[in-house]
């Protein structure tokens, strides 16, 4: 009976052992930094000789003090800068270029989405744990990234672009009837609405597809082919419609729009997020903090180089279109500077995977150019943040904790920088040539850490 009673207490050990050995392997990954100077995403400093405790996907601690975590794997981060990633709020990683033209004639799905795989990349390693694609990509592209199945950053979706006939998402060849099928309605890349009935249409098809938010081409453009960029698309009750679908969904609309009477009434008909708004200004800016709502802008846009570019140079009708653009936008950058807003990063780049990684880092640099390292910095980070929550407690793939912040209960993305942004804005791997410029590196040197939910994708500490 001794002997059993012992075997059985032998056994219980042995049990009691197995059962903590196991809880401890249940826990979540802990990874702590120390030494680090940290950006916040919001404050003008940053705060000195401090440590950040991850647990699993989130930030659990963030102190200027010793944090005491036994099983924790340190890095030392020897008084660089720690950072939120950084979020692109304006990419189109489906596009591949090099013409609209050339994708709706020449390209398949295969193209798009090895495309869209390379360029998910690209942006990961450049420092970007979030994008925001404007259209063009639907939810299967977060879906293998989430899944481990493919390298990229988180992706928020916008679905096919939604236009009118003749507007900026119109990518039909020039001879298409209305209403027949393209290459890119095929893939639901971009739509042809003519009415209310079809916005709801192809705008709940978005969000059943994966899209997080909606994109409605309000202006028109500079390279495409049948839109002048003063085009005022769409009628108030079709952005309406947009709108009200983005509502049933908890989510937002996004509008394509140039001109100030585009912008006003994109605003009124109830869409949050402006994209390049060329024509802002101090009323607009009032509107706009009314509303809560944010604006995107490809500073390329203000670049005497933008003449150069292969696809306007050569083309006729284009180059008459940016050189009328470019003289009406220019008061952009005072208007910004005198009455500013709630602004996102954006780059728009449409074209190779080489040509954007350039493209980005050029935007970096006239970000610092035009507006300073300390708002170029909550550019990248907690104002995108802010933007992509605006998709709402279900429709949210992410919905977590925060993006764009370092602070407790936010999620883990994190950048490791030498030297401080703050003071020198190249350390986040600007660029000062555009079509000129030599390739990039895969990764910018000086970005030394890149994490994204907690896990570690670039470490060149070691």
């Amino acid at each position: 009976m001794m002997r059993f009673l012992a075997s059985v207490a032998g056994l219980a050990l042995v049990a009691g052992i197995a059962t903590t050995a196991s809880a401890q392997d249940d826990r979540p990954r802990q990874v702590l930094f120390t030494n680090v100077n940290i950006f916040d995403g919001v404050s003008e400093t940053l705060i000195e000789n401090g440590s950040v405790l991850v647990e699993g996907n989130l930030i659990k601690t963030v102190s200027t003090e010793a944090i005491e975590v036994p099983n924790a794997e340190v890095i030392d981060g020897g008084g660089r800068t720690l950072t939120p990633g950084f979020i692109e709020a304006h990419a189109h990683l489906a596009l591949m270029g090099p013409s609209l033209s050339a994708m709706e004639a020449n390209s398949t799905w295969e193209d798009f989405g090895i495309h869209a795989t390379r360029m998910a990349e690209m942006y990961l390693m450049q420092g970007f744990t979030t994008v925001r694609d404007a259209g063009g990509a639907n939810g299967g592209l977060r879906r293998a990234i989430d899944a481990g199945q493919i390298v990229g950053p988180r992706h928020y979706a916008s679905g096919a672009f939604i236009s009118t006939r003749g507007g900026h998402a119109d990518f039909a060849n020039f001879t298409s009837p209305p209403g027949t099928d393209t290459n890119f309605s095929r893939l639901n890349m971009a739509q042809e609405v003519s009415g209310v009935d079809d916005v709801y249409l192809f705008g709940r098809n978005n969000l059943r597809m994966g899209a997080t938010q909606l994109k409605f081409m309000q202006s028109g453009g500079v390279v495409s082919a049948f839109d002048p960029w003063q085009l005022l698309a769409g009628s108030k009750e079709e952005i309406e419609a947009a709108v009200q679908v983005a509502s049933e969904y908890g989510t937002y609309v996004m509008a394509h729009s140039y001109r100030k009477e585009a912008i006003m009434s994109a605003l009124e008909a109830g869409v949050m997020s402006i994209e390049h708004g060329f024509h802002f200004d101090c009323e607009i800016a009032a509107l706009m903090n009314e509303k809560g709502a944010y604006l995107t802008t490809n500073l390329t846009a203000f670049d005497p180089g933008l003449l150069d570019v292969p696809a306007v140079k050569n083309q006729p009708s284009s180059l008459r279109k940016a050189i009328s653009a470019s003289a009406t936008f220019e008061n952009y950058i005072p208007n910004m500077k005198e009455c500013p807003v709630k602004r996102a990063f954006q780059t728009d780049c449409v074209g190779s995977v080489e040509a954007c990684n350039i493209q980005i880092a050029y935007e970096k640099y006239l970000g610092n150019e035009f507006f300073g390292p300390y708002t170029s910095m909550v550019t990248l980070t907690s104002t995108g943040g802010e933007l992509v929550a605006l998709s709402g407690d279900f429709t949210n793939p992410y919905p977590e904790g925060k993006l764009g912040v370092i602070e407790e209960g936010a999620y883990a993305d994190i950048l490791l920088i030498d030297g401080n942004p703050l003071e020198d804005f190249s350390v986040t791997g600007t660029g000062d040539k555009w079509f000129d410029a030599e390739p990039r590196p895969e990764s910018p040197e000086t970005i030394r850490i890149i994490m994204k939910d907690g896990e570690i994708y670039k470490n060149t500490l070691n």
